[in-house]
Formats: structure tokens, C-alpha cells, sequence
């Protein structure tokens, strides 16, 4: 064979590979995470895992699913979606007030000279500053752990754990905030208040599934079994540096949230594995007039929380700042967190979680 006729063979081989590996590639990056595990349609999880299972739905991440999820952060941008805690910081009036204590301080350090390592007889140029924290484990931005709340007269939590089994004076012994596994999973904002034409939800708005599908046929957004599910309100655009809310505006609008209606439809038809919000609660807190008629209808004031802690084991992220991807008009990233491991807490608080896109 001729030189010459090796050439265009070779060419021609090339010519049909490139392609083919490109297609190949983008067909890799474009595929959906693999099958949910236990998720059953129209039921969701419950209590599906196992009798010792304190993880509930976040049992579903793998790493394929996590690879996938990495795959969505193709820019590289990342949104930060906590929020800034202090003393000052607003907070659900049924948790404890914080405290930042100055614990030492240089001058003190010096002055105190009770440490061996500033025991000489040569003055010390090395000082330091330490801090001592007084904090409730829900304050700023947090995922509630699935031992948050309780029901029934046993006070059990997820799984059937008791209070009489399972709590305990240094906290609670099943489903800690040290159980929740660290999150990397696609994540889809639904933004209700960009869909209502309002900068903030007004206090006491109820979101329905049918609010929740409006927005994401907005945007052109489509929910998949195993998402994080976020959901804004707005709130949290009056957070300012602090949330001091000296105005009244985040209490004012803390309030809106998504109803039980809502929450099933996103468990139980799309299998969201984990739901959260911009406000301190995620779902409908009934104006004070309404309040005892709510009560008596759902058995509980936080039917939401009841039902995707307890009943189904999908955890709920509070106070996650939204506005930014609301702006840029991000609905589909990469949701990373990893909560406190603070032994015996019942959640992950002060926390920094982010959306990769």
C-alpha cells in the first residue's frame, strides 16, 4: 500500500472517534443520578432503613449519585447560603438567646500569666484571642436533625425512637446532628417569591403544590427523586449583616411557608430527599386567631415538621439564604453541606452550606 493511501484512512479513523468520545462525554455529564434505593412513589420513605437507622431518606446518596450532583458545577461559582449569627440575631422565640464570651484575650493573657507556657521569667511577645460560646443548636442557618421533634405521648422521634430510651442529659442518644451524613446532592431552588411578583411572601402565606409548580414551570425547572429541595420566600433578604431585625421585617415575613399539601407532594411525587426554605420554620404558621383551630386540625402546631421528620425521615434546612441565586437566577447546582459534630445536638446550626454551579 501506498504512503499516501494511509493518510486519509487515518484521517477519516480520527474524524469518527473525536465525535464519538464527545458524544460519550456529554452524555456522561448529562445523566441522571441512579434510581432511588426505598423511595416508593406516592409514599415516599417512612421508616424503611432498618430498626438502628437514625439517617432516614439521606440513605439514598451514593456516590454515583454525588458524582452526578458534581457534575452540575460546571462554572465553578459558588453561593454562599449561610447567613451571619450573633447575639443579636433573630431567632424562633422557642430556642434559647446566645452568647459570645471573650474567654482570653491578649491583654488578659499577659496580664493573667497563669498558663506554664507564660510562667519565665522573660516577658512574652505571643498572645491570643479565645472564645467561649454560649449557642442554641437552631439559630441561623441549620438543618433540624430527625430527632428534632417529637409526638404522641411516648415522645417518640424518627424510627420509634423514645424519650425514655433514647434521650438523655448531655442531649438526645439516636439521630443527632453528628448522624446526618455530609450533603452533596443536585439541588433545585423554587422561587415562590420571584413567581409571585413580590420581594417578600407577606406573613401567614400559605404555599400549596400548586404554588410550588407554578414556580418551577417559570423557570423552566424540573424536579428529580434524590433533590434538595430549597424554597424562597424572601425572608431573608431582610437579614442584613446580622439579622438584628430592628424593623420587624424578618419576623413580619418569617411566617410564609409551604402547608402539608406541599410537603407530600415533594416527598411522596418527586422524592425530595431533603427541604428547606429562607425563614426559621419552612412551613405555614397560622396568624394567632387561627392558631387553636390548627392545632385541633393537624393534632400539632408544625404539621410539616411531624410529617417529614418523623413520618418520613427527610430532613429540613432553615434559613438558607437565597437571594443571590434567586438574582442570578440559578434554579439547578450542586448543594454541599456538613453539619456540626456536636455529640447529643438535635441540629446543625451556624452552618455554611453551598451551591456550586
Amino acid at each position: 500500500m501506498k504512503p499516501s493511501t494511509i493518510a486519509p484512512l487515518n484521517v477519516r479513523r480520527f474524524s469518527v472517534v473525536f465525535p464519538l468520545a464527545t458524544l460519550l462525554a456529554s452524555a456522561l455529564l448529562a445523566a441522571d443520578p441512579p434510581a432511588l434505593q426505598k423511595w416508593q412513589k406516592g409514599k415516599g420513605w417512612g421508616w424503611v432503613w432498618g430498626k438502628d437507622d437514625e439517617v432516614g431518606a439521606l440513605n439514598e446518596m451514593t456516590d454515583a449519585s454525588r458524582l452526578a450532583a458534581l457534575r452540575l458545577a460546571k462554572r465553578g461559582k459558588v453561593f454562599d447560603l449561610g447567613v451571619t449569627y450573633d447575639r443579636t440575631s433573630y431567632k424562633w422565640p422557642g430556642h434559647s438567646p446566645g452568647e459570645i464570651i471573650s474567654f482570653r484575650t491578649p491583654e488578659g493573657v499577659k496580664r493573667q500569666g497563669d498558663l506554664p507556657a507564660l510562667l519565665n521569667d522573660k516577658p512574652t511577645q505571643t498572645a491570643w484571642h479565645s472564645c467561649a460560646l454560649f449557642i442554641n443548636d437552631n439559630v441561623a442557618t441549620q438543618i433540624d436533625g430527625l430527632g428534632h421533634v417529637t409526638a404522641g405521648d411516648d415522645d417518640h422521634w424518627y424510627n420509634g425512637f423514645r424519650e425514655r430510651d433514647a434521650g438523655g442529659n448531655w442531649g438526645i442518644r439516636k439521630c443527632d446532628a453528628p448522624s446526618i451524613p455530609p450533603i452533596i446532592a443536585r439541588g433545585v431552588l423554587i422561587d415562590v417569591a420571584g413567581h409571585k411578583g413580590v420581594e417578600a411572601l407577606p406573613g401567614h402565606t400559605i404555599i400549596t403544590s400548586e404554588d410550588l409548580r407554578g414556580a418551577l414551570r417559570r423557570q423552566d425547572t424540573q424536579l428529580k427523586p434524590g433533590d434538595v429541595v430549597l424554597i424562597r420566600t424572601g425572608t431573608l433578604r431582610y437579614w442584613g449583616e446580622t439579622g438584628a431585625d430592628e424593623r420587624g421585617l424578618i419576623k413580619e415575613h418569617d411566617s410564609a411557608g409551604i402547608n402539608l399539601e406541599a410537603a407530600k407532594w415533594l416527598v411522596e411525587e418527586n422524592g425530595a430527599l431533603l427541604i428547606g426554605s429562607d425563614t426559621s420554620g419552612l412551613e405555614y404558621g397560622p396568624k394567632d386567631e387561627e392558631a387553636a383551630a390548627y392545632r385541633a386540625r393537624y393534632k400539632t402546631f408544625i404539621p410539616v415538621h411531624d410529617y417529614l421528620l418523623i413520618q418520613q425521615g427527610v430532613h429540613i434546612g432553615e434559613f438558607h439564604n437565597l437571594e443571590e441565586l434567586a438574582r442570578e437566577k440559578v434554579y439547578e447546582f450542586c448543594y454541599v453541606c456538613a453539619v456540626n459534630r456536636i455529640k447529643g445536638s438535635v441540629a446543625g446550626f451556624t452552618l455554611r452550606p453551598i451551591a456550586m454551579w
